[in-house]
């Protein structure tokens, strides 16, 4: 599929570079020495109803946020085995860079565009989720994952208590933050 049918497809610009790594905290600290930062943290989030690979699956996840410019960065630590993108991910050898992600006004209307064009689903949440997302397998060139996510009040207010946290951060505490 060419640039221009999947510009088509996704709603907007890219929001967001997903990470999966193995040690959240250590993660962090990398980033906070290139000076992205401040970090806002959730720590044993569950993913309740969600699919992995069209079985029920719930992970849990520690997450990171953080904002370099307009620009999400998100690190995400499986905390337990249940089946998930991101075990597999690491099961496969593989850290760091997993995903770009775009913000959905309209989730609906681009999960219809992404079903049409045959990108099959990895993993989604389930249809009560707070903040509906999917990732899709687009290709074997990088990057192979996308995800789009839902963009609501939650998502909304998440995006920008990131985004104004890192402007004009000096580096100074709290580096990392828990918002949950």
């Amino acid at each position: 599929m060419s640039a221009d049918e999947h510009r088509g497809i996704l709603p907007g610009a890219v929001r967001q570079n997903g990470y999966i790594v193995r040690d959240l905290d250590a993660a962090i600290q990398s980033w906070l020495a290139l000076g992205v930062g401040p970090w806002l943290t959730m720590r044993g989030v569950c993913q309740p109803g969600g699919f992995y690979r069209g079985a029920p699956s719930e992970p849990l996840l520690s997450i990171a946020f953080a904002n370099s410019g307009d620009l999400q960065i998100e690190l995400i630590q499986p905390d337990d085995e249940s089946p998930s993108i991101y075990r597999e991910f690491l099961g496969s050898g593989h850290e760091g860079f997993h995903h770009l992600a775009w913000w959905a006004e309209d989730f609906d209307a681009a999960m219809a565009r992404a079903r049409a064009a045959d990108w099959p689903v990895v993993q989604s949440s389930g249809p009560e989720a707070t903040a509906r997302f999917a990732y899709f397998e687009i290709g074997t060139a990088e990057p192979r994952i996308v995800e789009i996510m839902e963009l609501n009040d939650l998502t909304r207010a998440l995006g920008e208590a990131v985004r104004s946290a890192a402007v004009g951060w000096d580096g100074s505490e709290p580096a990392v933050r828990s918002i949950r």
